[in-house]
């Protein structure tokens, strides 16, 4: 089944650009177009799409706004004639970001992504122990399967996601309140403003202290009372 796509630019020309490279992908099925964004955002609200082609700069709010505002966001390519925003577009987890003028070569690789990223977001072929999440991190969308996650530690705008399966943790844009909705809340707590940890990967609980098979972390003051909920559980 093909990917339904919307593309909102209040360029007239770069949205009948993307119509021409879109309709070279048997994948890709554009089902809209807009070029005034508040009505595309309305579009958004009322109708599942699979991936949205969206400019950053619009007279009425921009392409970084209009993705935040969505409840239940699509897959993002964003498309601007600036280079500053590509910290947004990681922040928002974004697929890709292609400059313009979109050569077709760039736009076949982001789109390529896209379906690639649907694919295993969908697969029905994963059992209950390949439970995973997606990041982005070194330019592409990497897989993590949650059983692998022992904890996860906030780095400023960044987090490090230390995994049982690497001695090299994963470095990605993304806040602790975004990684704790994709993360099953049986599964995984907080137990400080720093750290995630996985409640299988626990050792002990002992002086303030979380023990994980190589780790020791600091449980904060805010989050005392539910690690010592989980001591009977270890």
């Amino acid at each position: 089944m093909a990917l339904k796509c919307v593309a909102i630019d209040d360029e007239p020309l770069a949205l009948e650009l993307i119509k021409t490279y879109v309709a070279r992908f048997p994948g890709l099925q554009l089902v809209q177009v807009f070029e005034d964004a508040l009505s595309g955002a309305e579009y958004l609200k009322q109708n599942a799409v699979d991936l949205l082609f969206v400019d950053v700069n619009m007279p009425d709010i921009t392409g970084v706004e209009l993705v935040r505002s969505l409840v239940n966001s699509p897959m993002i390519i964003f498309t601007t004639a600036y280079r500053n925003y590509a910290f947004e577009s990681y922040e928002l987890q974004a697929i890709d970001y292609l400059l313009k003028p979109i050569d077709f070569t760039r736009f076949t690789a982001a789109v390529e992504k896209a379906i690639d990223f649907h694919k295993y977001k969908n697969s029905t072929q994963e059992s209950t122990n390949d439970e995973s999440i997606y990041v982005y991190s070194e330019y592409k969308m990497i897989k993590i399967l949650l059983r692998d996650i022992e904890y996860i530690e906030s780095m400023g705008d960044y987090l490090k996601i230390y995994l049982s399966t690497s001695d090299r943790p994963t470095l990605t844009l993304m806040t602790m309140k975004k990684v704790l909705e994709k993360l099953p809340a049986d599964q995984f707590t907080r137990i400080h403003r720093s750290y995630i940890v996985a409640l299988n990967k626990i050792k002990s609980i002992h002086n303030r202290k979380v023990k994980l098979a190589n780790s020791e972390l600091p449980v904060g003051d805010a989050y005392a009372d539910f690690i010592n909920q989980q001591k009977g559980n270890i």
